[in-house]
């Protein structure tokens, strides 16, 4: 997990005895952030877990303490490592051993939580419609759960033991969305060295979702609707189309009636998506679903890492509830996966959410638009694409932050403790020693006995 001031993403590590962590394009997990060099850091995974910076601009920390380029420092999973201005927390898969020789079905599984009227009206619909193959089209913000709905409808479907297949047509080039969505066959263009399957076809049996819809180029769609009007797909170079049964659920945070207006659109492949639309309302219309939400993201993060899930405090709940929420739910998880990872105590408190400071960064991009950069929920969606950057005046914000957190969360467990160290470091979940030396490190004075 990659956690960066205003966002996060995760990236799925290869089998490798060493995989390198950085900025640039050959790197095994990249990390598009102006703090981050090129080639940072990197993780050794022979035997114990361990991590070493490679000679990097800005440093690496592990634990608030900066390591020497070149030399290996054990970690374990949860372990936070502070690449520049970004934090990276390695967890643990509980599901290496799945099968990978076809793309996963999506298990049945329901919704986080599912407490307003409106969102069980939607999940009741979608019970209706999940028995047929009926295409539907999801509108909503960017980060409200249309990808959740889309998974949930396969799941309750009789295709649910097929496969799921998202297509993020926002994030793939024009150029190769073409190829990915039909594949193509061996030499039917430079680099076709072999024949390849595309995602429609890798699909048969099952649903696709294409995810922000209203990105696919015209000359794209008349292929699209060819498919949805006869059931076959035809490969880039090929002469003889395949037929394929698949069920369409298609996600959009624009308006495709006016795109449709506008001649951007195709009129008659928006009629043949839209055979349903249903409309997900933004997390600022469910402040029912939040909390229960907030908590549900705290067990989820926590587990990954091995850790307890600390509790949430009513003066949290209550700054969650007074957010307006404009990343939606999407906004909510990575708050609550910060909040999860940074807190050493056993409840999140109102320090442990920077909803403030992540409304005035998002006031600024507001305010200063970055052109062509990439839309929030593509990021999200596909950890491998590059992320956006922060906006341009943040510095190294969040490392203080997270600094003067842990400087804080000590100095009140002191107080707490009437300078007891050994009882406020079991209170931190720390050994003594381990607080004598952030004590050192942060310059707090030692209490003295008898006062």
């Amino acid at each position: 997990m990659v956690i960066w001031e205003g966002g996060s993403a995760e990236h799925e590590l290869p089998r490798k005895d060493r995989i390198v962590l950085g900025r640039a394009e050959e790197c095994d997990v990249r990390i598009d952030h102006p703090s981050v060099s090129r080639k940072h850091a990197a993780l050794l995974t022979r035997g114990a877990l361990r991590i070493e910076d490679c000679g990097s601009s800005n440093g690496t920390r592990v634990g608030g303490r900066p390591i020497e380029a070149g030399k290996a420092v054990p970690i374990e999973a949860g372990t936070l490592v502070e690449l520049g201005d970004v934090i990276v927390v390695v967890r643990r898969d509980e599901q290496e051993s799945r099968h990978e020789a076809a793309p996963p079905a999506v298990p049945a599984r329901a919704p986080n939580v599912v407490e307003d009227d409106a969102m069980t009206g939607i999940y009741q619909l979608v019970d209706a419609l999940a028995a047929s193959s009926i295409s539907i089209v999801l509108l909503g913000e960017t980060g409200v759960g249309k990808g959740l709905v889309a998974e949930t409808i396969h799941a309750r479907s009789p295709r649910a033991g097929k496969p799921f297949v998202r297509v993020n047509c926002a994030a793939l080039p024009e150029a190769l969305l073409e190829s990915e969505l039909f594949g193509h066959e061996r030499g039917a263009f430079t680099g076709a060295v072999q024949a390849k399957p595309g995602l429609l076809e890798s699909a048969d049996g099952g649903t696709v979702f294409l995810d922000e819809v209203g990105e696919v180029p015209l000359a794209t769609q008349a292929k699209l609707l060819h498919v949805l009007e006869h059931g076959e797909v035809q490969r880039i170079g090929s002469v003889r189309p395949r037929p394929i049964d698949v069920r369409f659920v298609s996600a959009t945070n624009r308006e495709l009636d006016r795109l449709v207006e506008e001649g951007r659109f195709r009129r008659d492949l928006f009629y043949r998506l839209s055979g349903e639309v249903v409309v997900i309302p933004p997390l600022r219309e469910r402040p029912s679903e939040i909390a229960p939400m907030a908590r549900g993201f705290v067990r989820e993060t926590s587990a990954s890492i091995g850790k307890s899930p600390p509790a949430i405090s009513a003066e949290a709940i209550a700054r969650l509830q007074m957010h307006s929420w404009p990343g939606n739910v999407r906004e909510l998880k990575n708050v609550m996966a910060r909040a999860a990872l940074l807190c050493r105590g056993p409840e999140i408190g109102p320090e442990h959410l920077p909803l403030d400071r992540l409304a005035r960064s998002a006031s600024l991009r507001a305010q200063q638009p970055l052109p062509g950069a990439p839309d929030e929920e593509q990021t999200q969606q596909h950890p491998a694409a590059t992320m956006p950057p922060p906006a341009a005046a943040t510095g190294p914000r969040l490392r203080s932050a997270v600094r003067e957190l842990e400087k804080q969360r000590i100095a009140d467990a002191l107080a707490r403790s009437g300078g007891n160290q050994a009882e406020a470091a079991k209170y931190l979940g720390i050994s003594r020693r381990t607080l004598m030396r952030r004590m050192t490190d942060f310059g707090l004075p030692r209490p003295r006995k008898g006062r």
